[in-house]
């Protein structure tokens, strides 16, 4: 199969210091994915090798809050210098702001107009920021059943809604699969509906969110899937190492992963 294969490393080997584990995911051949940026060593972390695929692309404010959706487009601003360091390809945004644990900052149990007509509006300004620098940004679907409640407009039906609107080639989505089963399922057909819109594709196994092959979801039959419908983009494992934080853990979930999607 002919995708190309990130880890999470805020996720795994977590006894080891962020540029360690950073260096252990390149060193056995995949991308890695960031979460937040802010106060880390940047400068050693471009110099460990690796390839960069996603970070997160803000810092502040709620793509879908007429209030403070400016603070989006401004943090993000703040953090492209970071991304074209790392060579980061993918700036990852949110529906809405997330707080402590991924929770909701405010959280909203239904959505507006008012919401739909903002994101459009933040996702068309956060494409023509990216335009400018060469980056996109890539809104991520969650679930609001477990990981995060009050989440307004985080289904993958509601992101790839919106990604669709905006029609702007750097903005794309994160479908996240892990997220996509707890709150809708139907994955493969998911993928195929979003394939115009995917630029970046994350994993984990359900329950649990553990490495693929750990829960319910038959991964192989989603890697078939999406190599017939032509994807030969990322996908990212953002799952915990079902053995724990320890290096050989991580090691064979990173196998578990590779052998679900590249073999």
């Amino acid at each position: 199969m002919s995708f190309r294969l990130a880890v999470c490393a805020e996720m795994v080997y977590g006894e080891l210091p962020l540029v360690e584990r950073v260096r252990r995911i390149h060193e056995q051949g995949f991308e890695v994915e960031l979460w937040g940026t802010r106060g880390r060593d940047i400068a050693s972390l471009a110099a460990s090798g690796a390839r960069f695929s996603s970070m997160s692309g803000y810092f502040g404010g709620s793509l879908i809050d007429p209030d403070n959706a400016h603070e989006v487009v401004a943090s993000a601003e703040k953090l492209i210098p970071t991304a074209l360091e790392l060579g980061v390809e993918r700036m990852v945004v949110h529906p809405a702001e997330l707080g402590e644990g991924g929770r909701a900052v405010t959280p909203r149990r239904r959505s507006t107009g008012t919401m739909w007509l903002t994101g459009l509006r933040t996702l068309e300004q956060l494409g023509a920021l990216g335009e400018r620098h060469g980056v996109t940004f890539a809104l991520e679907n969650l679930n609001t059943v477990l990981d995060h409640p009050g989440i307004p407009l985080a289904r993958a039906k509601d992101t790839l809604a919106l990604v669709s609107a905006v029609d702007h080639p750097n903005v794309r989505m994160m479908l996240d699969l892990y997220h996509a089963q707890l709150g809708e399922g139907n994955l493969i057909e998911l993928c195929r509906a979003a394939m115009p819109w995917i630029g970046e594709i994350q994993v984990a196994d359900v329950p649990g969110r553990f490495e693929p092959g750990t829960g319910e979801i038959n991964y192989s039959a989603v890697a078939a899937a999406l190599e017939s419908a032509g994807y030969s983009g990322v996908i990212g494992m953002e799952a915990e190492a079902s053995g724990g934080a320890g290096v050989q853990a991580g090691d064979r979930a990173l196998s578990a992963f590779r052998a679900a999607f590249a073999d």
